[in-house]
């Protein structure tokens, strides 16, 4: 069995997704630091703002009311921003040009592979991708010492949901895409949600109906689930989160599916 398929599993809806995970396994054993290059955004951003900007901020209040230092309330945010962001990255960029440019799909269509392997493979790829991003900068957190509970160890699975719910719906809205300009518009979502969906500060800064229309938004569960996992504020909301994720992602992965198959088999 090929590493692709020890990590993918063949699924009954498609059976050779884990090629395409493997073709693009060795498509960037000559770019890694492309890869490598997604990791340090995060990290700058940590440094800068979770540690320079933190000593005078001093301490926040995080959820359930407890006073943390702010750069363990920063850390477990942009872990989540690493994961949505190594996801969203694969499953936009490369995908629109394998799409619209390269026909790489077209020519996959001629072997025994189809739409749900591309759907599935294409997905899992951007997911691995995005995880690869969150293990690197949770390695950062336990060498910094801003992991406050045990449960972190589950925030790896978490991120992987996390790759799997952007992934999806990024690849799903590169089907609509245009021109390379079209990703503005991507941009113009996923900056906002970097920003203002309690990455940086509580959510309690927010008035009230602001607050409930941030806490509905996919980063700020995911900031959600991960922060409760640092911080050992476990809960049955927690649940809500990976439902939400799920869902998100299943969603999308649909789309996908019937937008290639329009695109593709038209």
């Amino acid at each position: 069995m090929s590493f692709a398929g020890r990590i993918l599993p063949g699924l009954p809806f498609a059976p050779r997704a884990d090629r395409l995970v493997e073709r693009n396994v060795m498509n960037y054993r000559r770019t890694w630091l492309v890869l490598v290059s997604g990791f340090f955004e995060p990290l700058f951003y940590l440094l800068g703002i979770g540690f320079g900007i933190g000593a005078l901020v001093g301490t926040v209040t995080g959820p359930n009311g407890v006073t943390i230092p702010y750069s363990v309330f920063v850390a477990p945010g942009l872990l989540a921003s690493s994961a949505m962001n190594g996801a969203i990255y694969d499953s936009t960029f490369n995908i629109f040009f394998k799409l619209r440019y390269a026909k790489t799909y077209d020519a996959i269509l001629s072997t025994p592979l189809g739409i749900n392997d591309i759907a599935v493979g294409e997905i899992a790829w951007a997911l691995i991708r995005g995880t690869l991003y969150a293990i690197g900068f949770l390695a950062v957190m336990l060498v910094l010492g801003l992991v406050r509970s045990p449960w972190i160890i589950l925030a790896l699975p978490a991120a992987m949901l996390i790759g799997f719910a952007f992934a999806a719906v990024g690849m799903a809205c590169t089907t609509w895409v245009r021109s390379w300009t079209d990703f503005d518009y991507i941009f113009v979502v996923t900056l906002p949600l970097f920003l203002f969906s309690s990455t940086f500060y509580p959510l309690s800064v927010y008035p009230e109906p602001l607050r409930t229309i941030v806490e509905l938004t996919p980063l700020s569960r995911c900031i959600d689930l991960l922060r409760s996992l640092a911080l050992d504020q476990i809960s049955p909301v927690l649940l809500v989160d990976v439902a939400y994720l799920a869902v998100m992602g299943g969603i999308g992965l649909l789309i996908v599916s019937r937008r290639l198959d329009k695109l593709l088999l038209k």
